[in-house]
């Protein structure tokens, strides 16, 4: 989980409670520099620093227009991170930022509703999907807005695992699953 000042809490804690449901899954929180990294909402988190490791998978979060102004060098740090990942899962915002490295030009991918004008305007070479709950292409996986992370964690593990397992976590937690990608009340 790569996070940064102003990250969505909900953005990184939702995916994370449904992936480390998985049996030996465990989590680490890493940032540009490590240390305490605070969200949006006020919530602090300790990070490793962002090393070369090929991660299994790279997970971003999202957060609103004015946090997204990062440095270069995060930049520079998620692609590298992306080109190594078995697999990439973004949430909200969070497509944008790896839009910004290039990473997604060419693939299909979604946002927050709420920010598709601008990263269909900053980021033209994606093939931005204006209605998807999640959008799966190749071992890259987006999500729309917030809670769309948690649909697209458990989307992910009925591919990788069963649809039995995504089943059994979202019945564990609780939640209502959305089990279509393509059924996004939230589109226009």
């Amino acid at each position: 989980m790569v996070l940064f000042p102003g990250f969505e809490t909900i953005d990184a804690m939702g995916p994370v409670e449904m992936l480390g449901c998985l049996e030996g899954a465990t989590t680490r929180w890493v940032s540009l520099s490590g240390g305490v990294v605070t969200s949006a909402q006020g919530v602090p988190v300790m990070t490793e620093k962002m090393d070369d490791d090929a991660p299994e998978i790279l997970l971003i979060p999202g957060a609103a227009p004015q946090w997204l102004k990062l440095e270069p060098a995060f930049f520079d740090a998620i692609r590298r991170a992306a080109e190594k990942a078995q697999y990439v899962l973004t949430v909200c915002t969070g497509s944008f930022l790896l839009a910004r490295t290039g990473f997604l030009n060419g693939r299909k991918a979604t946002s927050s509703k709420n920010a598709i004008p601008m990263v269909l305007e900053n980021a033209p070479k994606v093939l931005w999907q204006k209605k998807a709950r999640w959008v799966e292409d190749g071992n890259v996986w987006t999500s729309s807005g917030i809670t769309a992370g948690m649909d697209m964690a458990l989307g992910f593990i009925a591919k990788t695992r069963s649809v039995e397992e995504a089943r059994r976590i979202a019945a564990f937690t609780e939640y209502h699953w959305n089990e279509d990608a393509a059924d996004d009340p939230f589109a226009k």
